[in-house]
């Protein structure tokens, strides 16, 4: 296995930082930045650096799941079946090889498809209970999702009760999936009412739909016309739901009165799915909804169950986005800002510019070599490409507008924030501050990663409220956090006493945690949450990790010499030594020696740690996640599909097709009793 150059980990690690904070600033605030097109960017450009280094494929990665966790204010539900995302296409030779692809993998000379145009709006799913709507919710993180269930009952294009139609009967149980979004008109009409109350507009109707929609009071959601189209069906019991084709399923749910759209339709073969797409395209603008895309799935259900799934897509359909857009706008200055790890990064500032539905100010020029490489002077006339969802990028200048006052810009040779030198690292791109926690800026961002929810899961400690903490010498280091109090936190700005109350109970519940969170809190460079939890597979406590040296290190599976160097490097500084005392001393603890759990069945030997684990069907006693958890923090994986190369497949209540793909490979097979018993040794 290669290893890993230092600029691809930097750069997984920069895609992987801006693409979660999109991700929750476009799902969780409904505050879009940015349109997909620029997202679907930095989403594929991950997606491909991880395909050629597959070891940096890591479950916390954004391309291994869908979306964010549910916010706290609704009540969580969990879907019955994941929710997944498409994979995307951009360019016709990439719809080519999906079809290729397709065509290879069943055998066949010509495939059929059916096509439909992709919303720009919320995914949702909808539970009906003998012919009742009972309950819905949103995408979430493809697996929990938000009850908004008194919220989708207030949307008129939502059934409240089935019609059986041509089909007999409806099943027993239902669970419709499709698309909350707002149409064209009706979002005129809101901001031309929220002008005239004197309230802030929205940005685009994708953004007013998810406002409206996930209102804690219902009544709010009433006012806003929304609209929902079916475009699937998840699980269903019983009745007469079609089985052969997906285009039988749309027939199938415009007979129960759910809106589907009208301009689907059935195409054979690449060139077909092309001419689609272009017509699409031609009337996106007339269409009564935004679209930003169109969607091919393989029209015969049969197929696209011999097909299967990848992690967190399906291999029998594919979202065929429409370009980026692209405005050209005023560079008015460059400025530094300073990371966690000490990175300077120059960031652009932009005259304000409206492009792909919000109005940009700034956008990312990545390091010193990227600027130089574009020949970008402040002053000059830029070109801003929103394609997806993340910071825009200047993709390049136009040298005819270029101004007479136009100058270079050179990155500083000391850190901005706190003087300190900074300096190129060996061949690295970026420039980085050596002050390190002496710096404010880095102070501030290695509290807030190790508050974050992936690692200590701090909840309310936001960066407002660290950065009032570091500028007023509260807090120096993480370990100060557990010497706060309610009465400190009172102090701060916008802290009322309920709200220091839940933070102080929160930062006490941190105190429990497991070894692989609370390495990769640490803020170690190079040692994301996947390297964290292979070194607690390997170690049989932290005390042997943290004075391991750099060849035992590298006997930790994906493991090389520079991510050892890194390990060594952080443990032979005194002040994270001190750090780390001062936090088990604050009653910090986790459960050592996790990775050596084993169990005898049947007078063999079972263990957790490297073995490749299949989950099937329900659980009683706990969910998939958390039996997902419990074996990766055991230094096991979890794999979607079974092969030769699955270990072991739990089996719970209604399991499927992978309980008898197991048996035909002669698996072993572990029931949920046996499982449960595995995870208490």
């Amino acid at each position: 296995m290669s290893e890993i150059p230092d600029h691809i980990l930097q750069r997984v690690h920069k895609l992987r930082a801006a693409i979660e904070q999109h991700n929750y600033s476009y799902s969780a605030l409904d505050l879009p930045t940015i349109p997909d097109s620029e997202y679907d960017k930095l989403y594929c450009e991950l997606q491909k650096i991880e395909q050629h280094y597959p070891q940096l494929v890591t479950p916390d990665s954004p391309t291994q799941r869908v979306g964010i966790a549910p916010l706290k204010e609704f009540t969580r539900i969990t879907h019955r079946t994941p929710m997944l995302s498409l994979g995307n296409a951009f360019e016709a030779n990439e719809v080519d090889a999906f079809d290729q692809r397709v065509r290879e993998c069943l055998g066949v000379g010509n495939v059929e498809y059916a096509v439909e145009p992709k919303f720009d709006g919320l995914a949702i799913s909808l539970c009906y209970e003998n012919g009742l709507f009972v309950s819905g919710s949103t995408r979430g993180d493809g697996y929990i999702g938000e009850d908004v269930t008194s919220n989708l009952r207030t949307i008129r294009s939502i059934p409240l009760s089935l019609r059986t139609g041509k089909y007999r009967n409806y099943p027993t149980l239902l669970e419709v999936r499709g698309e909350i979004l707002m149409l064209k008109v009706d979002f005129e009409k809101l901001n031309w009412d929220q002008s005239k109350r004197e309230r802030k507009k929205f940005i685009n109707p994708r953004n007013a739909a998810a406002g409206s929609l996930r209102q804690l009071d219902s009544r709010i959601t009433a006012t806003r016309r929304l609209t929902f189209f079916a475009y699937g069906i998840g699980v269903h019991v019983d009745g007469t739901v079609p089985n052969d084709r997906h285009s039988s399923v749309m027939e199938y749910l415009a007979s129960l009165h759910f809106p589907v759209v009208k301009e689907r339709s059935i195409v054979n073969g690449v060139n077909e799915l092309l001419t689609y797409y272009h017509k699409m395209e031609k009337i996106r603008e007339r269409l009564p909804y935004d679209i930003d895309g169109v969607v091919y799935k393989v029209n015969e259900l049969m197929q696209q169950e011999k097909l299967g799934f990848i992690s967190r897509a399906p291999r029998f359909a594919i979202a065929h986005k429409f370009p980026a857009q692209e405005v050209i706008t005023e560079l008015l200055d460059i400025n530094i800002q300073v990371g966690r790890t000490g990175v300077l990064t120059p960031v652009a500032r932009l005259s304000p510019v409206f492009v792909g539905g919000a109005t940009v100010t700034n956008a990312t020029l990545h390091n010193e070599d990227e600027i130089i490489r574009k020949d970008v002077m402040i002053g000059d006339s830029v070109i801003v490409r929103r394609a997806g969802d993340v910071i825009p990028e200047i993709v390049g200048i136009v040298i005819e507008r270029r101004p007479s006052h136009a100058r270079r810009f050179t990155m500083p040779d000391y850190c901005p924030v706190c003087g300190s030198k900074a300096v190129r690292m060996g061949n690295k791109i970026a420039k980085r501050c050596t002050g390190g926690l002496f710096c404010s800026a880095q102070k501030k961002q290695a509290i807030l990663h190790f508050s974050s929810r992936r690692a200590m899961n701090i909840e309310g400690l936001g960066d407002k409220l660290i950065e009032q903490l570091v500028d007023k010498s509260i807090v120096e280091t993480p370990a100060d956090l557990y010497r706060l109090d309610s009465a400190v936190l009172v102090t701060l700005e916008r802290m009322a006493k309920k709200s220091a109350d839940n933070i102080m109970e929160a930062i006490e519940k941190s105190k429990k945690t497991t070894v692989k969170r609370f390495i990769y809190a640490l803020g170690i460079p190079n040692v994301g949450e996947t390297t964290a939890k292979r070194l607690t597979g390997y170690f049989n406590n932290f005390n042997q990790f943290m004075n391991a040296e750099i060849e035992i290190l590298q006997q930790v599976p994906d493991i090389g010499p520079t991510v050892a160097q890194s390990i060594v490097d952080f443990f032979s500084e005194d002040n994270n030594i001190e750090v780390i005392k001062h936090l088990c001393e604050a009653g910090i603890k986790w459960d050592d020696g996790i990775s050596k759990r084993v169990i005898e069945i049947n007078n063999n030997y079972i263990s957790i740690s490297g073995k490749t684990f299949v989950l099937t069907g329900s659980f009683l006693n706990l969910t998939r996640e958390d039996a997902k958890e419990k074996i990766e923090n055991a230094g096991g994986k979890v794999s979607e599909n079974v092969s030769k190369k699955t270990d072991y497949v739990v089996v719970g209540i209604d399991a499927g097709n992978k309980y008898n793909k197991a048996i035909e490979l002669e698996i072993t097979i572990l029931s949920e009793i046996d499982f449960l018993h595995l995870l208490a040794q």
